[in-house]
């Protein structure tokens, strides 16, 4: 794809943007797929419990800090399109959604969790553990359509997208 001269400002923030939606997601689902499994098909249970409970520690940090850039990156590109107002759309939800997700499975429900491991709380361990897992599926579901997005509007150089 090649950029214009007086659109390369545009040009290298969706190309910025993409690759950061891109690498997301690629880190997401390494955690998902092979890191955590693994970690329970090789160490012992405690082990490769207290493993991924870091795992999951730097990926919503990392989450936390990929998605508040993420949605800067659309926020200064809302701001150059349309300078009178900034549109909500979809690529502004999705960060945000995938932020939301964040937090609310990995901060709000590990304290929980862990209150349930020791018997305590109103919910059982099973239940909140899927409810973290629901969490962090729905988070990778937001972060691929915002990789797709930043993917589909990158390949068309800022330009809307042909309905033809």
């Amino acid at each position: 794809m090649a950029c214009a001269p007086t659109k390369s400002s545009r040009c290298a923030t969706n190309k910025l943007a993409s690759l950061l939606a891109a690498a997301w997601l690629g880190q997401l689902l390494a955690v998902a797929l092979m890191a955590a499994p693994n970690a329970f098909a090789t160490l012992a249970r405690p082990e490769a419990g207290a493993y991924v409970g870091r795992l999951f520690l730097l990926d919503a940090r990392t989450s936390l800090v990929l998605g508040v850039l993420l949605l800067l990156i659309e926020q200064r590109r809302q701001r150059e399109a349309h300078p009178e107002r900034l549109r909500f759309g979809a690529r502004l939800c999705w960060p945000i959604a995938a932020l939301f997700f964040t937090v609310l499975g990995f901060d709000g429900l590990r304290p929980a969790m862990e209150a349930a491991r020791a018997g305590q709380g109103p919910a059982s361990f099973a239940l909140l553990h899927g409810l973290s897992m629901a969490c962090f599926a729905a988070k990778i579901a937001c972060v691929a359509a915002l990789a797709w997005a930043s993917l589909t509007s990158s390949s068309s150089s800022g330009a809307a997208p042909s309905r033809a």
